[in-house]
């Protein structure tokens, strides 16, 4: 175990377990946590064997967004704070290594944005979706709505975003919002599980491939994603793991053969 008091970084295998510690606060995005959030990825990236990073939350709740006192410097003319927060789930974001995000509990606003920013989401039969934004008169920001459309579609984010409706675990399910949802006990282990997946495969290959699905949502030609994904493919072709894969699948055939 490592990390801070605000946040807990556990290692298994390729996979780093952040978990943001501030239960009493319910992890709001204080600059203090954003900070740590900062300082963690940074330390798990700087690990050449790390492939794959699950977010969760330290008791019931996975995030409860920005803190009331950010929220009221803003409307006092004061948008810095807002930017802080950004940090926070933008460094997740612009992570090369594959994001999970275990949402343990509610995921509010910013905390919302989080979830949002992980390439993979997975639930808690607690977690709670809520996008707060309109609640509260202030306009979705931090890339919300792009993140959230891309999630569950048009129709499903104006709901969200517009009317201020809120998601259970299952509904998320349901909405496409989440790939699974777990019994609370059994939430970080299928998360973790899912990381270690990655354990046999080359770090600078998970990154590559990761990147490939991420740039694949925004890529409205076939041409173009064909071009990519070809570079990509043939650029794995070289990497002396590909080669000892198909030795290995080459030397099964023959054994069956014989």
């Amino acid at each position: 175990m490592a990390g801070t008091d605000l946040v807990l970084v556990e290692r298994h295998g390729g996979t780093a377990v952040l978990t943001l510690n501030a239960p009493h606060r319910r992890n709001v995005l204080s600059a203090e946590l954003v900070d740590a959030v900062g300082r963690a990825v940074d330390d798990i990236e700087a690990d050449p064997e790390s492939r794959c990073i699950v977010v969760t939350g330290a008791g019931p709740a996975f995030c409860a967004g920005a803190e009331l006192s950010t929220l009221e410097a803003a409307a006092g003319g004061d948008f810095a704070g807002v930017r802080v927060v950004y940090d926070g789930f933008l460094r997740i974001l612009h992570s090369p290594l594959v994001t999970i995000a275990a949402v343990n509990g509610p995921a509010v606003g910013a905390g919302l944005n989080l979830a949002l920013a992980c390439d993979v989401r997975l639930a808690g039969e607690h977690a709670l979706f809520d996008s707060r934004f309109a609640k509260l008169r202030i306009h979705p920001g931090g890339g919300n709505l792009w993140m959230l459309t891309r999630a569950v579609g048009a129709q499903r984010a104006t709901l969200a975003t517009v009317f201020g409706e809120r998601w259970d675990a299952q509904a998320a399910l349901a909405a496409g919002l989440v790939a699974a949802v777990h019994p609370a006990a059994e939430l970080l282990p299928a998360a973790i599980a899912l990381g270690r997946r990655l354990d046999g495969q080359e770090p600078v290959y998970v990154k590559r491939l990761i990147q490939t699905v991420r740039d694949s949502v925004s890529t409205a030609r076939h041409a173009d994603a064909l071009a990519a994904e070809t570079k990509a493919q043939v650029w794995s072709t070289t990497r002396p793991a590909f080669r000892d894969g198909v030795a290995e699948m080459l030397a099964q055939v023959r054994r069956r053969s014989s």
